[in-house]
């Protein structure tokens, strides 16, 4: 297998071919060896191995980031590990399809990866899942139609609400927003579970009212929303429900959208989450090693892919407990000097 060293920087075509060379293929692929654990760690992958990536919707950074770090796998190991980026709903499936061997590396909300290792929320018992490390953080963005009346989390009562993807990390986040507020997310909304795409034509065209994102910042599709329908559509300033929120995950914390990502009028007040890379706990070590030292040796190239992975830092990469770094994650780490 030839040597491929993908160069972001040289502009979108590149990401481009990036993106039609992984996206189409999903699930494992030769998938990578269980691991040894009594077996030295090395960081050499010496058996060609393709590791499937579950991401997120389409026009979400998630599918941008993973199929940039897919396309970065094979010139960082010599081609002896190259990855393959699918769409997927995102965190709760990329869980539950992470241990059911579709795949081999998963994008996840730090609050649901929580959830699974201790077996809460969406998940019934604890799921044999480690961290290669902590990524950068998702942005809560609760945008609504300007002539909805919609204020507030709590002024969603009966109107048309998009609440992510089913087994999203959005969703469940929305669910405890609406919860926060004060509503039934099974009751008092008009419950839309769409992804971004479908939700963002849904703004467009009136038949949504609201909608909950979790993402990195730029997300594309809140982008082309913002940048189609101008001043029609809003931000809501969901701050006032943080209290409540820590409460359920201490993992939700202040953040703000900048008026600059998306050219508003003001800067927004918004709840943050880390992200986390998840992967099975008896995945090979050597891999795990080689995928943890391609995130952050790679990180311009993946911020070139998208700028929400500038986020990504060695001083936050080991801030995944409870759930426990893999053991070629540590390795990886500390090479790195990692705090």
């Amino acid at each position: 297998m030839s040597r491929i060293d993908v160069r972001i920087a040289a502009g979108i075509g590149v990401l481009a071919l990036i993106t039609a060379g992984t996206a189409g293929c999903g699930g494992r692929q030769n998938g990578a060896a269980t691991d040894d654990a009594a077996s030295e760690i090395t960081c050499k992958v010496t058996k060609d191995t393709r590791v499937g990536i579950a991401t997120g919707n389409a026009t979400g950074v998630y599918y941008v980031v993973g199929n940039a770090l897919a396309g970065q796998l094979s010139g960082a190991t010599d081609g002896k590990l190259t990855g393959t980026a699918a769409e997927t709903g995102a965190s709760v499936q990329n869980v539950e399809q992470l241990v059911a061997g579709q795949y081999d590396v998963a994008f996840s909300l730090f609050d649901t990866a929580v959830n699974a290792v201790q077996g809460k929320g969406s998940f019934t018992s604890p799921q044999p899942v480690q961290a290669l490390a902590r990524i950068y953080d998702n942005y809560t963005q609760v945008v609504v139609r300007a002539d909805a009346g919609i204020n507030s989390v709590a002024d969603m009562k009966g109107k048309k609400v998009s609440t992510g993807s089913p087994k999203s990390g959005t969703e469940v986040i929305a669910n405890r927003l609406l919860t926060a507020a004060g509503l039934d997310p099974a009751k008092d909304i008009q419950a839309q579970r769409l992804d971004l795409t479908k939700t963002v034509d849904g703004m467009k065209d009136g038949s949504i009212d609201a909608f909950f994102w979790s993402g990195g910042v730029p997300t594309g599709g809140v982008t082309d929303l913002f940048t189609t329908a101008g001043d029609k559509v809003k931000f809501l300033d969901i701050s006032p429900l943080l209290p409540k929120m820590a409460e359920l995950n201490p993992a939700y914390q202040a953040g703000t959208i900048g008026k600059d990502v998306y050219k508003t009028p003001a800067d927004t007040p918004t709840i943050v989450v880390p992200n986390v890379l998840l992967v099975r706990d008896n995945l090979d070590a050597n891999v795990a090693c080689a995928i943890t030292r391609t995130v952050f040796e790679k990180k311009d190239a993946l911020a070139q892919a998208n700028p929400a992975a500038k986020g990504i830092s060695l001083e936050n990469a080991r801030k995944t407990d409870p759930v426990k770094l893999h053991r070629g994650a540590e390795k990886a780490l500390k090479d790195l000097g990692a705090a």
